[in-house]
C-alpha cells in the first residue's frame, strides 16, 4: 500500500493541474465570447468598421505566398543579384501584411478589446452576482481538570475540579454557503446570503454545534438617488466609451492604410530615383567617353574634358547614395509592416506606373460640409459633451439630502438542535423596515464636485468648437495641398519635357563637337532632377488624394486593408 501512494498522488497532482488548465482556457474563451459579441453588436453604428475585428494573431503564411521576383535589375548594381528570389509585393499584399504583423495595429486593436472588456465587468455589476466563502480554524487550549466522584452522603456522581491541567482542542468554521447581490436597473440593490457556524469538540466529550441563519436586504433610494444615478452613469459612460474606441479604431485604420501607402510609396520613390541616377551615370560616361576621343583630335579643351569627367565621377557618387537610400527605406519600410530587416521583399514597379492624376471635383466649401458630418472623431466630442452634461445631473442628485427605504428579514435555525447542519426555521424569523435619513449638513465634497462637473461641460463646449475649427483647418489645408500637387505634377512634366530636348540637343552638338561642357553637364543634371521630380510629384498627389478622402472621413477601407478609391463623395 505503501509502495502506491506516491503514484496515486502524482496521479491526483496531474488530475489537479489539467483541470487548472482547463479551467483558464474556459475563462479566456468566455471573456473572448463576451468582448467579441460587445464589439459585433455595437459595429452596425460605426461605419466601415472592421467586420471580422479579433485579437488572435495566427502564423499565417502571407510572406510565403507572395510571387517570386526572377530579375535582377543592373541600375541596383551588385545590389540587384539579391532580388533574384525575393518576394515581390504589391500595395495590396503590403496592406495585407501590415494589418497582420504590424505591431502598432496590433497594439490598438488590444486596446479597442480592453474598453469591451472593462464593459463587460460593468455589465456584471447589474447581473445577480453569487458568492461562497468560508474558514476553519483548528486550535486548543489548556483547562483545569474535571473528576466525577461519588457522593457518599447523596450517592449522586459530582464534578471535582482538580488543580492539574488537560489540552482541549476544538475545530471552528463558519462561512458564507451562498450569497447573492443584485443592483437591479431602476429599483434598488438586493442582497441576501446564507451562512452558518460549525463548532466540533475533539477531546473533553465529542459534541457538535452547527447553526444557519438566512439574512435578506433590499435598499430602494427615494429623494436623492445619487448613488444609483452614479452607478447607472458609470455603466452608460463605459458603454459609451466602447463606441468612441470602436470609432477611435475604425479612423486609426483609415490613418494606417494612408501611412502604409505613403510609406511604400516613398520605398518605389526611392528606388526610382536610383534607376534615375543610373540612367544619369550612363549618359554621363557616354559623355566623357566620347569627350575624350574628341580631346585627343583637339576638337575640344582639356578644361571641358576635366569637367565632364568630373561630373561622371559626381553622377556615381549620387547613384551609389541613391541606391543607400532605397535600401535604408526598405528595410525601414519592412520594420513597419512588422516583419523582420532580414526579409527579402522588393515592391512591384508597376504600382508607380499605376498611379494617376484623379482630382476631386469638390469644392473647400462642399469638402467641410462633408466632413463635419462623416468624420468620427468629430462625433466623439459631440457625444462626450453630453456625457458631460449627465455627469452634471448626477452631481445635483447628490446635492438633495438622501433618504433611502431600507428592509431586512432574517430567519436562524434552532440553537438547542445539534448534530449536522440545521437549516433556517421559517418560524424562527425577523424583519424590519424604515427609512435612511442623511439631511446632508456636509455637503461640501457634493458641491466641488458639482463645480467641477459645470467646468467639465463649458470645457467639452469649447472641445465641440475647437474640434470643428481643426477639422475645417485640416480640410482646407489638405484641399490646397491636393491643388498644389496636382500644380506641381503639371509643371513636373513639362520640365521632363523641356529637359530631354536640352540633352537632344547637346549630344547633337556634341556629335559635331561643338558643345560646351558646362551646358552638356547641367542638361543631363536637369533632365535627372526633372525626372525625380515628375515621380515624387505623382506620389505626392497620390498621398495628398489620400489624405483628402481621410481627412474628410469618407476613405472606405476594406477587409484587407486596401482603400476604395472614391469617385463620388457627395454619395457617401
Amino acid at each position: 500500500m505503501k509502495s502506491t501512494a506516491p503514484f496515486l498522488a502524482g496521479v491526483g497532482l496531474l488530475i489537479l493541474l489539467g483541470a487548472a488548465g482547463c479551467t483558464t482556457k474556459y475563462f479566456r474563451k468566455s471573456a473572448d465570447k463576451q468582448v467579441y459579441g460587445i464589439v459585433r453588436n455595437k459595429s452596425p453604428a460605426v461605419p466601415n468598421m472592421d467586420p471580422h475585428f479579433t485579437i488572435e494573431q495566427t502564423n499565417s503564411p502571407l510572406l510565403e505566398q507572395l510571387p517570386i521576383s526572377t530579375n535582377a535589375p543592373d541600375f541596383l548594381g551588385a545590389y540587384g543579384e539579391r532580388e533574384r528570389g525575393a518576394r515581390a509585393l504589391s500595395l495590396e499584399s503590403a496592406l495585407a501584411l501590415a494589418i497582420h504583423y504590424s505591431r502598432s495595429y496590433q497594439s490598438r486593436k488590444e486596446q479597442l478589446y480592453l474598453s469591451a472588456l472593462n464593459l463587460t465587468l460593468s455589465r456584471h455589476r447589474f447581473t445577480p452576482i453569487f458568492n461562497a466563502e468560508g474558514n476553519i480554524n483548528y486550535g486548543g487550549e489548556t483547562e483545569r481538570a474535571v473528576a466525577y466522584q461519588l457522593n457518599q452522603a447523596t450517592g449522586l456522581l459530582e464534578p471535582v475540579v482538580s488543580d492539574s491541567l488537560v489540552e482541549q482542542q476544538r475545530i471552528a468554521a463558519n462561512g458564507t454557503l451562498l450569497g447573492a447581490d443584485w443592483l437591479i436597473r431602476g429599483v434598488g440593490e438586493l442582497s441576501a446570503s446564507l451562512t452558518a457556524d460549525f463548532i466540533r469538540f475533539v477531546t473533553g466529550g465529542p459534541q457538535t454545534l452547527s447553526q444557519s441563519q438566512l439574512n435578506a436586504s433590499f435598499t430602494r433610494p427615494l429623494l436623492q438617488n445619487a448613488a444609483f444615478k452614479a452607478e447607472m452613469e458609470a455603466l452608460t459612460q463605459d458603454e459609451r466609451q466602447v463606441l468612441y474606441d470602436l470609432r477611435d479604431f475604425t479612423r486609426y485604420r483609415k490613418d494606417f492604410a494612408v501611412q502604409i501607402a505613403t510609406a511604400y510609396y516613398g520605398v518605389l520613390g526611392s528606388r526610382d530615383a536610383a534607376r534615375n541616377n543610373f540612367l544619369n551615370l550612363k549618359s554621363s560616361r557616354k559623355n566623357a567617353e566620347r569627350s575624350r576621343a574628341l580631346a585627343q583630335e583637339g576638337r575640344i579643351t582639356q578644361s571641358d574634358l576635366g569637367r565632364l569627367e568630373q561630373q561622371e565621377l559626381t553622377a556615381e557618387s549620387s547613384w551609389i547614395n541613391a541606391i543607400r537610400n532605397y535600401q535604408q527605406a526598405l528595410d525601414n519600410f519592412k520594420l513597419q509592416l512588422g516583419l523582420s530587416v532580414d526579409a527579402n521583399l522588393v515592391l512591384e514597379d508597376r504600382e508607380l506606373e499605376r498611379l494617376q492624376i484623379r482630382d476631386p471635383k469638390l469644392s473647400v466649401d462642399e469638402s467641410i460640409r462633408i466632413a463635419l458630418v462623416a468624420r468620427l472623431d468629430y462625433l466623439n466630442v459631440k457625444d462626450e459633451l453630453g456625457d458631460a452634461g449627465r455627469k452634471v445631473d448626477v452631481a445635483i442628485s447628490a446635492l438633495k439630502p438622501r433618504v433611502d427605504f431600507v428592509s431586512t428579514v432574517n430567519m436562524s435555525s434552532n440553537p438547542d438542535r445539534t448534530g449536522g447542519l440545521q437549516m433556517p426555521d421559517p418560524q424562527r424569523y425577523s424583519w424590519s423596515a424604515g427609512a435612511l435619513v442623511d439631511p446632508g449638513l456636509d455637503r461640501l465634497p457634493q458641491r466641488n464636485n458639482y463645480r467641477t462637473a459645470l467646468i467639465t461641460r463649458e470645457r467639452a463646449r469649447r472641445a465641440v468648437d475647437e474640434q470643428e475649427d481643426q477639422i475645417k483647418l485640416q480640410v482646407r489645408d489638405s484641399w490646397r495641398t491636393l491643388d498644389q500637387a496636382k500644380r506641381n505634377y503639371e509643371i513636373s512634366e513639362i520640365g521632363v519635357t523641356i529637359a530631354q530636348r536640352r540633352v537632344e540637343e547637346q549630344n547633337l552638338l556634341a556629335e559635331l563637337g561643338r558643345a560646351k561642357a558646362l551646358d552638356q553637364v547641367d542638361a543631363e543634371n536637369s533632365l535627372n532632377d526633372s525626372k525625380n521630380q515628375r515621380t515624387q510629384a505623382l506620389v505626392t498627389h497620390t498621398i495628398a488624394r489620400l489624405q483628402f478622402w481621410d481627412n474628410l472621413g469618407i476613405l472606405y477601407i476594406k477587409d484587407n486593408g486596401q482603400w476604395e478609391e472614391t469617385h463620388d463623395a457627395n454619395s457617401k
